[in-house]
């Protein structure tokens, strides 16, 4: 249930298409549904902005399928990370519309109201980064966002980067993703005039120690303007570049 959603029921209420009976019944999820194994936080866009996106590590794929069916009923709209083909075989039998991206391991459904902001432009160093920038894109693009990919544009060819200087100069947000030693977002970030949202990957050698290097390596970035997620964490930027670009103006 998101603001739209809930203004349409009241206007709905008010000119007496609706019944305030049926109203309740619409709203009875809320502010959550306790389904035993999880309780689903319809009430959560209201409150942040941000649905509740169903994170698929750790479940089976039947609990993912009954929470997406639940979604589905409340929503119409719903994202899956860390999917399985398992995973997505559960929940579109329940959700038929729903696509699975493999790379990203994301299981979308439903269309949200696009957004008139800048668009979010998605760098990723290098192909091995490709799933953890997709993640981030998909995701993006589920949340309304029109977004823009540059592909295997890291430091070791520098002059690769400077030619992706048009989509970076249309963004309002630009997520850097990179792994070895993350230093595509210190040189993006010295590019640009908006926010950079740094994604460290656990792609590369031993001494990377799975991404760690490439987190703090961005962490202590000298360039002012970026903010860092957690290692491999596509979903995460997003969802910070869509706050940053969709905020209510107060």
């Amino acid at each position: 249930m998101d603001t739209a959603r809930l203004r349409d029921l009241l206007a709905e209420v008010r000119g007496g298409a609706l019944s305030v009976e049926d109203a309740l019944e619409k709203l009875r999820g809320l502010p959550f549904e306790d389904l035993g194994f999880a309780r689903i936080d319809h009430h959560r866009e209201l409150r942040n902005g941000l649905p509740e996106i169903i994170f698929g590590g750790g479940k089976t794929p039947g609990e993912v399928g009954a929470i997406a069916r639940n979604v589905e009923l409340r929503s119409g709209a719903g994202l899956v990370t860390h999917a399985s083909l398992e995973m997505f075989e559960a929940v579109r039998s329940g959700v038929p519309s729903a696509t699975y991206a493999e790379r990203a391991r994301l299981i979308r459904w439903g269309t949200r109201p696009g957004l008139d902001t800048a668009p979010i432009t998605v760098a990723c160093a290098g192909t091995s980064d490709l799933p953890v920038a997709e993640e981030a894109a998909l995701t993006a693009e589920w949340l309304g966002h029109e977004v823009l990919r540059e592909v295997d544009i890291g430091v070791a060819g520098v002059h690769r980067t400077l030619e992706a200087r048009p989509a970076l100069d249309r963004a309002g947000v630009v997520i850097v993703v990179a792994g070895m030693e993350g230093a595509l977002a210190s040189v993006i970030a010295g590019l640009v005039r908006v926010p950079v949202v740094a994604v460290p990957t656990s792609v590369g050698y031993g001494a990377t120690f799975g991404g760690l290097a490439a987190l703090l390596a961005m962490l202590a970035s000298c360039v002012p303007g970026i903010a860092v997620v957690n290692i491999d964490n596509g979903f995460g930027a997003a969802a910070l570049a869509h706050r940053m670009l969709a905020a209510p103006k107060r």
